[in-house]
């Protein structure tokens, strides 16, 4: 056996050892590795590369809550403190989009409701959105707008709605129809004109031939996989999700900060939920190929949907380097509400889309400029 400064792997053939290996190959390395430290780390490697691509354990909440109701749809999970007893509620609409609705909630230091607290809102509840069923596939945006009018009337009938991503267009859509339960509006991420700026989503959504999104429906029997949206994520960034993310853990496998945080975004990431296909294609074809909403021709419970019945404080937040939701996609929602432009807020955070609901940047200035906003609103 030679010594570990001169030794690499006959197979792989790297410098430095195994130290660049994407978690393709560390079991070639079992027979070409030449050290038992690096037999020892590719074991180590794969250990985290089977809890978090394989196991898949669900997402852990970080706050303490409890839960209120539950629907077919959704838990509404309340992490409002004890001593609070005035004042109205924020309720947080997380994305409907193949992950968990952990993200409003993700870790010590890395969350939208500890962030909410720290800043002296104390009555905070979040919707957990459910993974659909065979008995839940036909269900549509009315059943989620229903969903999250009972949450509203559950606590207290007027508040504070906060839409994130996808959770945005839900929240805009139950303000123009239920204009006089929300007090302030606040879109982070949402793509509410969908067919402004450049993102990727919008190409898909106007390049693809809604008899493609039909046949994933189909793939699922009825329902929309959220392995297969993860997938078109991860697409987006191919080289970064497949192979780049992989060689800087197997670089830093012995670094358990490093290895605690890997597992914990990826728990977060690769834990997909379902959502129905009826949904699904109605989001795909009357909100992203035919724009519906900010033309006024969405039909929600009932009743078409004008935006101008928006007038309640609005506050838009975009990522800056945001490639699902662009800029524009959330600030043109300017134009088409019924808000005064003096209570219109519009910022932008350092960060990209995921970073705008758990990164430390926006959760550290961002947010607590929306919070003092929001109180400003609801004395």
């Amino acid at each position: 056996m030679k010594t570990q400064s001169h030794s690499h792997c006959r197979i792989c053939n790297l410098q430095n050892d195994c130290n660049a290996l994407p978690f393709f190959w560390p079991v070639f390395c079992f027979i070409g590795c030449e050290t038992l430290e690096a037999l020892r780390k590719n074991l180590e490697f794969l250990k985290v590369v089977d809890k978090t691509l394989i196991e898949r354990p669900e997402p852990e909440w970080a706050t303490e809550n409890k839960l209120r109701i539950e629907l077919d749809t959704l838990r509404l999970r309340d992490f409002s403190r004890k001593r609070a007893k005035r004042g109205i509620y924020t309720l947080i609409l997380a994305p409907y989009a193949g992950h968990t609705s952990q993200i409003a909630d993700y870790d010590t230091g890395q969350s939208l409701v500890e962030t909410f607290q720290k800043n002296g809102i104390n009555k905070v509840a979040v919707t957990d959105w459910k993974s659909a069923t065979q008995e839940t596939k036909d269900y549509n945006i009315d059943n989620y707008l229903y969903g999250v009018d009972v949450c509203v009337d559950e606590l207290g009938g007027v508040v504070n709605l906060v839409g994130l991503c996808q959770g945005g267009w839900l929240g805009a859509m139950y303000t123009a129809r239920f204009s006089k339960k929300v007090n302030t509006l606040t879109l982070a991420g949402s793509p509410i004109d969908t067919d402004a700026g450049n993102g990727q989503i919008k190409e898909y959504a106007h390049t693809s031939p809604i008899s493609f999104y039909e046949e994933l429906v189909t793939m699922g029997n009825g329902v929309l996989k959220g392995e297969f949206m993860l997938r078109g994520f991860k697409n987006m960034h191919s080289g970064k999700q497949y192979i780049e993310k992989y060689v800087e853990l197997y670089k830093n496998v012995d670094d358990p900060e490093y290895v605690k945080k890997f597992e914990k975004f990826e728990s977060w990431y690769e834990h997909t939920v379902d959502l129905p296909g009826k949904f699904y294609l109605q989001v795909v074809k009357e909100l992203f190929k035919e724009n519906k909403l900010v033309k006024d021709e969405f039909i929600g419970l009932g009743k078409k949907l004008n935006l101008k019945d928006i007038k309640c404080p609005l506050y838009l937040l975009a990522g800056e380097r945001d490639d699902i939701t662009p800029v524009e996609q959330v600030f043109n929602a300017e134009k088409y509400v019924g808000t005064d432009k003096e209570d219109i807020q519009k910022d932008i955070a350092d960060g990209g889309h995921i970073g705008l609901f758990m990164g430390h940047k926006p959760l550290e200035g961002n947010w607590p400029r929306i919070v003092e906003w929001m109180k400003k609103h609801s004395k």
